[in-house]
């Protein structure tokens, strides 16, 4: 029986990482020092380059704190007092978008989708043919309340066809799925360190069209959230944050991204996460367990699993269960009926799979003899 405070994570972020990722945060590092600097340099270039993304017309922000806080410091900052935002809700961050937008008392709508389903495009287009007030439109990418992974180039194309700001939030995707940024035709594009990229939690980071996030000078409701700023300190001094940057996981963070080019790019490590999360799906249907969403939409990063009907199953026992031989799996977040979540992005493999796989069913096994 495995070690109960040494175990792999299920979940999408924080992930199990690398030990040579984690290798070096042991270094302590100057948040003044050429080489801390070139090194954030080094960051911001290679996540343009990894969203395919000319320098010359879009540029990266670094920003302290979790994949929310990436993305309040894109809704507080960009929109200007005329602007009013469409959210595409369906799931809890984009619901986590309206709350923000609430908060800074900026003027938007939502549109709902039911969260098993995919903002419709063409429904999208009929609500901006009706409503000439929104200026922007935001969504999420790869839904982690469900595992849904949404058309954001479907979208994207009717968004840019009407000449509105696009704003994806693609915390759990980018890095695991290739989205080619100016193509799908989005102007802000926000993630995480501890994500597809196979970092640590610390900071979240930002793929902005420069002509906009300059136009947006003095929009922020913020100080510590000003994306404007944020970004003209990191162009004036150089890599330099404009606070107490985590030194330590942008260290490790520049050696995820080392990583992630090894393992072949993109493309081989979705193709990883791809195959793993099709074997949980056939090996969780074949103990009894039913996907909450259709395989059309299901993404590659996350699935959600209803609860068996079992007398005996109670989550905790389940959640103890696993963790005592090795695993950490996240709960669910819907309401109407009960679900967790199995994970399959970090440093987890088709053998991470099968034996996750073999727990389940010795669990099972277990109370339904109890």
């Amino acid at each position: 029986m495995q070690d109960p405070n040494t175990y792999k994570l299920l979940t999408p972020g924080p992930l199990t990482t690398s030990l040579t990722v984690r290798t070096e945060m042991l270094v302590d590092r100057c948040t003044w020092d050429k080489d801390y600097k070139d090194m954030t340099q080094e960051v911001r270039s290679s996540l343009l380059e990894l969203a395919h993304a000319d320098p010359k017309e879009y540029t990266t922000v670094l920003m302290q704190g979790s994949g929310t806080f990436g993305v309040e410091s894109v809704l507080s900052s960009i929109p200007g007092e005329n602007d009013c935002v469409l959210v595409l809700v369906n799931g809890a961050y984009t619901e986590r978008m309206c709350q923000i937008l609430t908060y800074h008392r900026i003027h938007f709508k939502r549109l709902d989708f039911a969260w098993d389903s995919i903002p419709d495009a063409k429904e999208v287009e009929e609500f901006l043919k009706v409503n000439p007030d929104v200026t922007m439109v935001a969504m999420v990418h790869s839904e982690t309340t469900t595992g849904i992974l949404n058309d954001i180039a479907a979208v994207g194309a009717v968004v840019k066809a009407a000449g509105k700001t696009f704003i994806v939030d693609a915390m759990s995707s980018f890095g695991g799925v290739d989205i080619n940024v100016p193509e799908i035709g989005i102007d802000f594009l926000v993630s995480s360190a501890n994500k597809c990229i196979q970092g640590v939690p610390g900071f979240s980071f930002i793929i902005a069209r420069i002509e906009k996030l300059m136009a947006s000078k003095g929009n922020a409701r913020s100080l510590s959230l000003d994306l404007y700023d944020q970004w003209r300190v990191m162009e004036k001094d150089g890599g330099k944050w404009r606070f107490t940057s985590p030194t330590h996981v942008v260290a490790a963070f520049h050696r995820a991204i080392s990583e992630l080019k090894e393992e072949g790019g993109i493309a081989v490590r979705n193709a990883r996460y791809a195959k793993c999360n099709q074997m949980l799906r056939d090996g969780m249907k074949e103990l009894g367990f039913e996907a909450y969403i259709d395989a059309s939409h299901q993404g590659p990063i996350i699935t959600t699993f209803f609860y068996p009907e079992n007398a005996n199953f109670t989550f905790a026992g389940m959640y103890d269960y696993l963790k005592t031989h090795g695993y950490v799996i996240y709960p669910g977040k819907l309401t109407e009926r009960d679900t967790f979540r199995l994970g399959n992005i970090g440093e987890i493999y088709e053998s991470d799979v099968e034996r996750v796989l073999a727990i389940f069913k010795d669990y099972l096994n277990e109370v339904n003899h109890a």
